[in-house]
């Protein structure tokens, strides 16, 4: 899909290592930092960089790996999961690299390098009504993060996804910081998915506004939650979102909604609707139906009707997110609503955005029909004038 928060400079490292935030409802409003929007972070010079403009055969495991010819990528796994009680998780652990430059001079120091990279980990404790959300920043210098792609490896410190076999499955997540700490290990139930033309996801009409984009939609998980002194033992499925590009979003784009959901009949479905400026749904949004069998169906944003039926306001400024939708996709006689977990799942952090777990309940062809994924919202908060620096692009 389109998920990726994009790192835009060094500034961003100072005053934003390691934070962290707990949040459960109801609470008092609270202050948070500046954040970024998602024009201020997909701005900047991008000469010199490669861009994505034609279908490229994908080769893995090296496309695992970084792709540092382009401006910036990012490496999205999140998941739903159970203990064998029946108490619910949600999480996300995402890695974001961004060049600095396409060239840097040569430098006889250790620390010299032009990538950073920046992780965002979130956890939402549904039983409970708390969500946590923490984000590291680390230069690709001493080993401190970076990526690999045999055998793969992507890291900040010491938060990681790292393959365990040599053709990067399974993959085992290791990140924790203050109350909350993940170790699980994803294998793969189905083969990956190329979104778009052959995995060239077009986000608009210029040429480069795209990127390469592919998935593991369906990966049986098993591992451990900690939040505080308590112990988890989870399972459930997990999601995989993995793209790179230079340019994605035109100037005429505020944001999109991105819709990774897991359905009871064994399919799934990715969406991404592009919003312009005038908050309209733009004709580049687009998705892909992965049926029980793993073949998978293009669509485009005339195949899918989506519905916003209620918002959800944030405490801390009042930006208003969707919070409730209605889909359909007439020729697969499938229809089904989509509703949060948990209300607030908005991440407070450099990048201000809201991501969360979602329950599915519908039907197709006349059949019940259930699931649960995650959704992204961007672009829907006003960041504070003068801010600049990076996000993450559909």
């Amino acid at each position: 899909m389109s998920r990726g928060l994009m790192i835009a400079g060094l500034a961003l490292l100072g005053g934003v290592l390691g934070g962290m935030y707990v949040l459960s409802t109801p609470r008092q409003p609270e202050t948070v930092r500046a954040s970024l929007s998602v024009g201020q972070a997909l701005g900047g010079d991008t000469a010199g960089f490669a861009r994505a403009t034609t279908p490229r055969a994908l080769s893995f495991p090296h496309d695992h790996g970084p792709h540092p010819a382009y401006r910036t990528e990012w490496w999205y796994y999140t998941g739903n999961l159970q203990t064998a009680g029946g108490r619910h998780f949600g999480f996300q652990l995402t890695f974001f690299r961004s060049a600095l430059a396409a060239e840097v001079a040569v430098r006889e120091s250790a620390w010299a390098t032009a990538q950073v990279y920046m992780a965002h980990l979130a956890l939402t404790d549904v039983d409970m009504g708390r969500f946590y959300a923490c984000e590291r920043f680390s230069r690709a210098a001493l080993g401190l993060a970076g990526a690999r792609a045999q055998p793969f490896q992507v890291w900040v410190e010491d938060w990681s996804a790292q393959a365990q076999d040599p053709d990067g499955l399974p993959v085992r997540l290791q990140a924790g910081q203050g109350e909350i700490r993940l170790d699980l290990q994803l294998h793969s139930a189905k083969p990956l998915v190329l979104h778009g033309d052959r995995g060239l996801s077009q986000k608009g009409p210029g040429v480069g506004n795209a990127s390469y984009y592919y998935s593991l939609t369906r990966m049986p998980t098993r591992g451990t939650i900690r939040i505080a002194d308590e112990t988890f033992q989870v399972s459930g499925a997990s999601w995989m979102d993995r793209e790179w590009s230079t340019s994605v979003l035109g100037k005429d784009y505020r944001g999109w909604d991105w819709f990774g959901l897991q359905l009871s009949d064994d399919s799934e479905l990715m969406f991404f609707r592009l919003r312009r400026a005038d908050g309209q749904p733009d004709g580049f949004s687009s998705g892909t139906l992965v049926r029980p069998n793993g073949e998978t169906l293009r669509l485009g944003q005339a195949d899918i009707r989506v519905e916003v039926d209620d918002y959800w306001r944030s405490p801390r400024d009042g930006t208003r997110y969707p919070a409730g939708w209605r889909f359909q996709i007439p020729a697969e006689r499938l229809s089904f609503e989509l509703r949060p977990y948990v209300a607030d799942q908005e991440l407070p952090l450099s990048i201000r955005y809201w991501e969360g777990a979602v329950a599915l309940r519908g039907q197709v062809a006349g059949r019940p029909l259930a699931g649960h994924g995650y959704v992204e919202l961007t672009g829907y908060h006003s960041p504070s004038p003068g801010v600049s620096g990076l996000v993450r692009s559909p």
